[in-house]
C-alpha cells in the first residue's frame, strides 16, 4: 500500500504542468478510478477500494482529458479562462478540498500530495504600479551630450522629446549614478524646464552616468541614458608668477633692515616652487624660503650687501614651468671724499679740489655737499648741494674773514658720516682802500606849505560815510586846520581827521543833506600857510 502511494503521488505532481480542463482538478474520481476526470464533488473524498492501484494501471493521472490532449491550448473551462465550476481557483464550496480525508493511509498521502496540485493557484499580480499609456507621458529626451567638463562640475545638455504626450511637458529631471552603486540621484528636486543644467560640488576622480527623463502629469517618461560614464579629471592649469609693481625694478635695501618678498603665482595642481640666488642655491643659514599654495615668500632678517643679486623664482608643474627674476640692491651711506685741498684764494673767492670716495656704499653717487664756516663763528653753512664735479668754487666770502671747508658724499642713504675737510685756512684779505673826502655842502630843506593833490568835489548819498584828502609839502611839518563853510569843526565828534605820509584826510561820518557844503584844509608852519577846498553835496535817499 505504501508503495501505491508514492507512485500515485509521483504521478500527480506532473498534473498541474497540463492544461486543466472544465472541473477537472475539482471533480472526485469515479468508482474507484482516479485517473478519471474528477466530477461534482471536492477531490478531498477518499478513494474507493482498490482506487489508487487502479489508478496507476490504467495510468489515469497521465491521462489525457477527454475534450483535448495535454499539449494543445486549453479550450471551454480551460485553467487560462475564468474558473468554471469546480476548478482549482474556485472559492471552495460543496465537496471542495477544505473536506476531510476519509479512512485509508492511502488516501491519506494521496491528499497530502494532491492538495497543492489540485487547486493551482493564479499567479499573483506584481506590487508595481503600472505603466501609464505610452501615448500620454513624453518619450525620452534626445541627443544627451555632455558640455563640458571641469574639476568640480559637469554641464550637460539635450533636446526635446519626439512625443510630448497627451498630458503636456511639465519639466526634466536629471539623475546621476556613481560608478558601483546601484540608485540613481535626482540633480534637481523638481521637474525643470531647461534643456542644459550644470551638476555642480564634484570631487576630482568622480565617475558617474547620467540619464535624464521628460515629465509630464501623467508621470516620467523613458529616461536617456548616457552610454559612458562622466570622469571628472584633474585639470593642469599652467604655471604663473604675479610679480608685484614694487619689485619689477631693481628692490632697494639698506644694510640690516629685512627683505621679505612675497611672489604670488598661479597653477593647478600645486605646483612646485624653488629661488635661487645668482644662478646658485640659497644659503639657508642666511635666507629662508616659505612656499603656500598661491605664494612663495623669501626672507632675509637682517640684511647684508652680499645679498646684493638676481634673485630667480622658478615654478615648475610637470612640463610647464614660469619664471620670475628679482634683483635686490642692498645699499649703506658712502664714505667721505678721500683728501680734500685748498688750491686757491683771490679776492672773495676760494677754489677747492678733492678725491672721490674709496666706498660708495655699494651704489652710485648723488653728488657731494659742500660747506664752509668762519673761523669766528664756527658755523656750518652748505655752499653746494648734490654737486657732481670734484672741484668748485666758493665765492662771496667775507673780507677779513678767514673759512674752512669741508665736503660730503651722497648716495640714496643720505650723506656719509663724516666729511672731508681742508687743514689750511682761506684768508680773505681786505684790500688797501684810502677814502678820498670832498667838501660837504650843507642844504636847506625847509619848504613853506603847499599842497601837491588839493581837494576834489564830492557828492555822495545821505547816511553813508565818506572822506575828503589831499597832500601837503612842507618843512618843517605844517599844522592842518579842517573848516566847513569857513567855521572850524575840531573837535565835532562828526568828523575825524588822519594823516599819512603827508596825506591828510577828513572823515565825514553818515552824512546828510546838511553836511553839503564848502569844505577847506589849511596847512599853516613857520614859514608861511596854504589852503585848499571843494564842494560837498549830499544826496537824501529816494522813497518809495
Amino acid at each position: 500500500m505504501t508503495a501505491t502511494s508514492e507512485a500515485n503521488s509521483s504521478d500527480l505532481a506532473k498534473v498541474p504542468s497540463e492544461p486543466l480542463k472544465e472541473g477537472a482538478a475539482s471533480e472526485p474520481p469515479k468508482e474507484g478510478a482516479a485517473s478519471e476526470t474528477p466530477k461534482e464533488g471536492a477531490a478531498s473524498e477518499p478513494p474507493k477500494e482498490g482506487a489508487a492501484s487502479e489508478a496507476l494501471k490504467e495510468g489515469a493521472a497521465s491521462e489525457t482529458p477527454k475534450e483535448g490532449p495535454a499539449s494543445e491550448p486549453s479550450k471551454e473551462g480551460a485553467a487560462s479562462e475564468t474558473p468554471g465550476e469546480g476548478t482549482a481557483s474556485e472559492t471552495p464550496g460543496e465537496g471542495a478540498v477544505s473536506e476531510p480525508p476519509k479512512e485509508g493511509a492511502a488516501s491519506e498521502t494521496l491528499e497530502e500530495k494532491q492538495v497543492p496540485v489540485a487547486t493551482p493557484e493564479a499567479p499573483a499580480p506584481e506590487a508595481t504600479t503600472p505603466a501609464p499609456p505610452s501615448e500620454d507621458v513624453p518619450s525620452a529626451p534626445l541627443k544627451l551630450t555632455v558640455e563640458d567638463v571641469s574639476d568640480c562640475s559637469v554641464t550637460m545638455s539635450w533636446e526635446p522629446p519626439e512625443k510630448l504626450g497627451s498630458q503636456g511637458l511639465q519639466g526634466y529631471v536629471l539623475e546621476l549614478r556613481k560608478e558601483g552603486a546601484s540608485e540613481w540621484v535626482p540633480v534637481n528636486a523638481r521637474p525643470v524646464m531647461v534643456t542644459q543644467q550644470t551638476i555642480r560640488n564634484l570631487a576630482v576622480g568622480d565617475k558617474f552616468f547620467v540619464r535624464v527623463a521628460a515629465v509630464s502629469s501623467a508621470g516620467a517618461g523613458p529616461p536617456a541614458v548616457l552610454s559612458q560614464p562622466v570622469h571628472i579629471p584633474e585639470i593642469i592649469e599652467a604655471p604663473k608668477i604675479r610679480v608685484p609693481r614694487h619689485l619689477r625694478q631693481t628692490y632697494l635695501r639698506q644694510v640690516g633692515e629685512v627683505v621679505n618678498l612675497q611672489i604670488p603665482f598661479q597653477g593647478k595642481p600645486k605646483p612646485q616652487a624653488s629661488w635661487t640666488h645668482n644662478g646658485h642655491a640659497l644659503d639657508s643659514k642666511k635666507v629662508s624660503v616659505r612656499t603656500g599654495d598661491q605664494d612663495s615668500i623669501l626672507f632675509i632678517r637682517s640684511a647684508q650687501r652680499s645679498d646684493s643679486g638676481c634673485y630667480e623664482l622658478t615654478v615648475r608643474l610637470e612640463n610647464l614651468e614660469a619664471r620670475a627674476a628679482i634683483n635686490i640692491l642692498v645699499i649703506e651711506k658712502p664714505q667721505p671724499p678721500s683728501s680734500i685741498r685748498l688750491v686757491d684764494v683771490w679776492g672773495c673767492n676760494a677754489a677747492l679740489e678733492w678725491t672721490p670716495p674709496q666706498d660708495t656704499g655699494n651704489t652710485e653717487l648723488l653728488g657731494y655737499t659742500v660747506q664752509k664756516a668762519d673761523k669766528k663763528t664756527g658755523q656750518w653753512f652748505t655752499v653746494l648741494e648734490h654737486y657732481h664735479p670734484t672741484s668748485c668754487t666758493v665765492s662771496d666770502l667775507v673780507m677779513g674773514n678767514s673759512y674752512s671747508f669741508r665736503v660730503f658724499s651722497e648716495n640714496l642713504c643720505g650723506l656719509s658720516d663724516s666729511a672731508a675737510i681742508t687743514k689750511e685756512l682761506a684768508h680773505i684779505k681786505k684790500a688797501d682802500i684810502v677814502a678820498k673826502l670832498k667838501d660837504f655842502v650843507q642844504r636847506d630843506f625847509s619848504e613853506a606849505p603847499s599842497f601837491t593833490q588839493p581837494l576834489a568835489d564830492h557828492t555822495t548819498t545821505s547816511g553813508y560815510s565818506t572822506q575828503l584828502s589831499c597832500s601837503v609839502r612842507a618843512s618843517p611839518k605844517p599844522k592842518i586846520f579842517w573848516m566847513k563853510n569857513n567855521m572850524n569843526i575840531l573837535g565835532d565828534p562828526k568828523y575825524r581827521t588822519f594823516s599819512e605820509q603827508g596825506v591828510y584826510t577828513l572823515e565825514i561820518r553818515k552824512p546828510s543833506p546838511f553836511d553839503s557844503g564848502v569844505y577847506t584844509c589849511k596847512a599853516i608852519n613857520v614859514l608861511g600857510e596854504a589852503s585848499v577846498d571843494c564842494r560837498l553835496e549830499v544826496k537824501a535817499l529816494a522813497t518809495h
